[in-house]
């Protein structure tokens, strides 16, 4: 497979171990003769030390064959957090460090997270494009505010930090942008 075919989440075997991409920088060339690169930074399963390569657009990389499955979370306990597959209800564990970067979205019984299995091995998940989380903390709602008007800091219920519209309020359910950490909306 060709680097500028690799994306986000695919599996490539880097020095007999399986990566999963987790960022792709896309980066053009400014002259004419010059090459495309592809930075990607990823984690590697085996070993969990993190990993960042560039390569040209026609770099043969080899990937892994994998499959995907539907799965829900379960719970998240000493181990790592656990998933179901929606379907054959086989349950998988992933490490907290592995899951280093979907820990802030995910809640028990999350489901639309899609499972990276190759050899009847969890090598890493797919987050849904957004998820629904409750506000635990943040200064109080202005009752003036607009839905134009300025942001505050919100602290949800995994611990994660985003900035929120100043009319919402503790306890409020809203949904959460799983690519860069944004609000999106109220949940409905």
């Amino acid at each position: 497979m060709k680097a500028n075919e690799i994306k986000r989440g695919s599996i490539i075997n880097h020095n007999g171990n399986p990566v999963v991409i987790k960022q792709l920088h896309v980066q053009t060339a400014s002259s004419r003769s010059g090459n495309t690169l592809y930075k990607m930074k990823g984690k590697d399963i085996v070993t969990g030390q993190k990993f960042e390569q560039s390569y040209k657009g026609d770099d043969n990389l080899e990937s892994i064959e994998i499959d995907r499955r539907a799965v829900q979370m379960l719970f998240r306990d000493a181990d790592g957090c656990t998933f179901m597959d929606v379907e054959s209800y086989e349950q998988y564990t992933l490490s907290d460090e592995l899951l280093e970067e979907e820990l802030s979205y995910l809640t028990d019984g999350l489901e639309g997270i899609v499972a990276v299995i190759s050899e009847g091995q969890l090598l890493s998940i797919e987050l849904p494009s957004s998820v629904v989380l409750e506000i635990v903390e943040t200064s109080p709602a202005m009752k003036a505010a607009s839905s134009s008007a300025r942001t505050k800091p919100a602290t949800l219920t995994t611990g994660l930090v985003v900035q929120i519209p100043e009319y919402l309020a503790e306890g409020e359910l809203i949904k959460i942008n799983t690519e860069n950490a944004e609000f999106i909306s109220r949940a409905k």
